[in-house]
């Protein structure tokens, strides 16, 4: 069989397609299908970061029911909403689980349902709808394994060694998934769902429904990025960035709301547990004659001043804190 692990660029909004059914095979042929799949991966790493994956293990039914639930959620009375707002200081996780909207000054114009590990006893859930809560954990569980495999794969792109990065990133707890409705635009002026950003995560997967709205920033502005059922759009983040002394690029992308349509999407990240030490690697920095383009940080301090952005956001989105804090 062949595989697809096509390299399109994304000047047009076209995402390389990477096919992951190599890592689920046996077949004679299988190694070399990987190789090429893996090799598909890096280039994307190296172009624009983002990639869109085909074949990766999470059923297509179970996808489209995630966001039929999520779209049932959101539709219920804000009252009803507001009974899983979660405590003040209530989490021990660097965001709070439970359902939040940004503050009533952000650009940002969205609702969100954050879900951590559900070993963690942290969720609220209502009653209803009905199978909300088993459709999440069940889609929690698969997009954590399929984390696993692109982080394997990105371990092999970075020619580290053997099961580097699982060893480094060993803790699922700093994981979470966001469910997210977007509001209809009101006018022309006002078509911001999530301002321009890089995200701060080793990996970023994204479910979106087919009212599509987001975008990435290509050498010539910004280009949509249209929904393809059943594929999962994944982005590395910023921790990748830093670990390859920027070899490797966390893409700036931003989410734009339709007129007359809500936009139903669900991302999962995949973070470092908060007390990492991030800085480039000595392959990609010392070892290799460069000079480090980032000074070194613990994950979680990072994590913090990002979370300022959401719960106080600066007056100019220009002045929102990113990566390039640490830039040397």
């Amino acid at each position: 069989m062949q595989h697809m692990a096509s390299t399109r660029s994304s000047s047009d909004g076209a995402l390389p397609v990477v096919d992951l059914a190599p890592f689920f095979s046996t077949a004679e042929d299988a190694a070399a299908a990987r190789a090429r799949a893996t090799e598909a991966v890096r280039e994307a790493c190296m172009g624009t970061g983002f990639f869109r994956i085909v074949n990766h293990g999470v059923p297509r039914e179970l996808m489209a029911r995630v966001l039929e639930l999520s779209a049932a959620f959101f539709a219920l009375p804000d009252e009803e909403k507001a009974k899983v707002r979660p405590a003040e200081g209530s989490s021990s996780t660097p965001l709070p689980a439970g359902y939040l909207r940004p503050p009533a000054d952000s650009p940002d114009k969205n609702e969100y349902l954050l879900v951590f590990n559900p070993e963690l006893v942290l969720n609220l859930y209502l009653a209803e709808p009905a199978g909300f809560r088993d459709a999440i954990e069940e889609c929690y569980a698969k997009l954590t394994n399929l984390g696993l495999l692109i982080q394997e794969i990105l371990n092999e792109c970075m020619g580290l060694l053997p099961g580097f990065l699982a060893d480094y990133n060993d803790d699922r707890n700093f994981d979470f998934l966001s469910l997210i409705r977007y509001f209809p635009a009101t006018s022309a002026e006002d078509t911001n769902g999530v301002s321009a950003h890089k995200d701060n995560t080793l990996i970023t997967f994204v479910l979106q429904d087919d009212v599509g709205g987001l975008e990435i920033l290509g050498s010539d502005g910004f280009v949509p990025v249209e929904p393809v059922e059943g594929t999962i759009i994944t982005n590395i983040g910023d921790i990748v960035q830093v670990l390859s002394n920027k070899k490797f690029k966390s893409p700036t992308h931003r989410v734009v709301r339709k007129p007359g349509a809500h936009r139903h999407s669900l991302a999962f990240f995949v973070n470092l547990h908060g007390d990492r030490w991030v800085e480039p690697l000595p392959q990609f920095a010392g070892n290799v004659g460069e000079a480090p383009r980032y000074r070194g940080f613990k994950y979680g301090e990072y994590m913090q001043l990002r979370l300022r952005n959401t719960t106080h956001p600066p007056s100019r989105p220009e002045d929102a804190v990113g990566i390039t804090h640490y830039e040397i």
